[in-house]
This record gives structure tokens, C-alpha cells and sequence, in this order.
């Protein structure tokens, strides 16, 4: 277990994705776990917070989260770019061992039967809020965050702190063709108030 591991109070889970970082995302079913990239995830509510990911109809991932009406999104690190990659671009359905194959280490969190991946900077878990319609014809995913959690390395206080955690800490955002940029340096702006 990462000594790290902290938890987010559920008011401020919408920080954790409103960079717009590329994301994991991860189910378990019927003692099938999976782990897929997205790059379509974004916050949509505070209270519940809630978020939304497109999880396309060909990928396991997706029956996994249809079927057991929970997933997990983290948020990956630099450091994991080439696993981020190759979970994306690699199917269960062709590789049983597709996670060991890609180094993949799954932990648990006491209270949720979810398989959260190791390594990441913070893990969202979430019950999924069924909209048949959207989740047909856009492969849009509703999730209500019911558990959060940050390593402490690099958010804390309800902030991320990339400027003084390591370069491998910085969050992935995915162009295309294989890739990424990392984050890049904080600007604040002046305002009234900072919370």
C-alpha cells in the first residue's frame, strides 16, 4: 500500500480532473479485471460529484463497467506514459495477460471491490449512473464519485503542487499517434479569493 495514499474530500474530486489530464480507467466483473487510457474525461458535478468519460463499445473495459455498475478513473504519472499507452492500444480480448504483459499492478481500497492501479497521482472510484441513450449513441459514461484519493507527493490541501513534486509526477495529455505532453509550469491569475 502506498504510504502516500490519502484521501480527497469528495467537495474538491473535481480538481482532480479539471486539468484535463488523459486518464485510466478500471473495472472488475465476474473475476475479470481491465485496465484501458482514455482521453475523453472530464468533471461534471459537484454535489454529488460526478464525472463523465467516453468509454468506446468495442473495448472489455466498458462491459466490465456495464455489468457491474462501478469503475475507478486515475489519473496516470510521466513516469507511466508507456504503460498509459500500451493499455490503450492493447485489448483483453486478444491479450488474457494483457495487464502482467504491461506491468500493470492492481491494489484495493478498503470498502470498494474496484481494481485501482498503482503508481498513479489520484484515483477516483465511482458508481455508474446509467443513461442507456447517451452511453449508446455517444459511448458516454456517467459516473458519480463516491471515493477519492491523491498521493500526497503531489496533491495535497485540495491543490496539486506539480511545480515542486518531480518532473514524473506531471500528468499525461494525449495529442494522438502515441503522443503525450506533461503538464507544463503553474500561472495564477489575481482574484478576489483563493480557495
Amino acid at each position: 500500500m502506498n504510504s502516500h495514499l490519502a484521501p480527497v474530500d469528495l467537495t474538491k474530486a473535481y480538481r482532480l480532473l479539471n486539468h484535463g489530464p488523459t486518464v485510466l480507467v478500471s473495472a472488475r466483473h465476474a473475476g475479470v479485471d481491465n485496465v484501458m487510457s482514455a482521453a475523453w474525461a472530464c468533471a461534471l458535478d459537484f454535489a454529488p460529484p460526478k464525472l463523465t468519460v467516453v468509454i468506446d463499445k468495442a473495448t472489455r473495459t466498458r462491459a466490465l463497467v456495464e455489468h457491474s455498475g462501478h469503475f475507478v478513473i486515475q489519473v496516470p504519472t510521466a513516469a507511466q506514459m508507456q504503460l498509459t499507452h500500451d493499455v490503450g492500444n492493447t485489448s483483453l480480448h486478444q491479450d488474457k495477460d494483457k495487464l502482467r504483459h504491461h506491468g500493470v499492478e492492481l491494489f484495493g481500497i478498503e470498502g470498494h471491490d474496484l481494481p485501482f492501479v498503482a503508481g498513479c497521482s489520484a484515483w477516483l472510484a465511482c458508481r455508474l449512473i446509467p443513461e442507456p441513450h447517451n452511453q449508446q449513441a455517444y459511448d458516454l459514461f456517467i459516473g458519480e464519485v463516491v471515493g477519492a484519493w491523491a498521493d500526497t507527493r503531489v496533491f495535497s490541501g485540495g491543490h496539486w503542487h506539480f511545480e515542486t513534486a518531480g518532473p514524473e509526477w506531471r500528468s499525461l495529455h494525449y495529442v494522438a499517434g502515441g503522443q503525450f505532453y506533461a503538464i507544463g509550469e503553474s500561472l495564477v491569475a489575481k482574484t478576489a479569493s483563493k480557495t
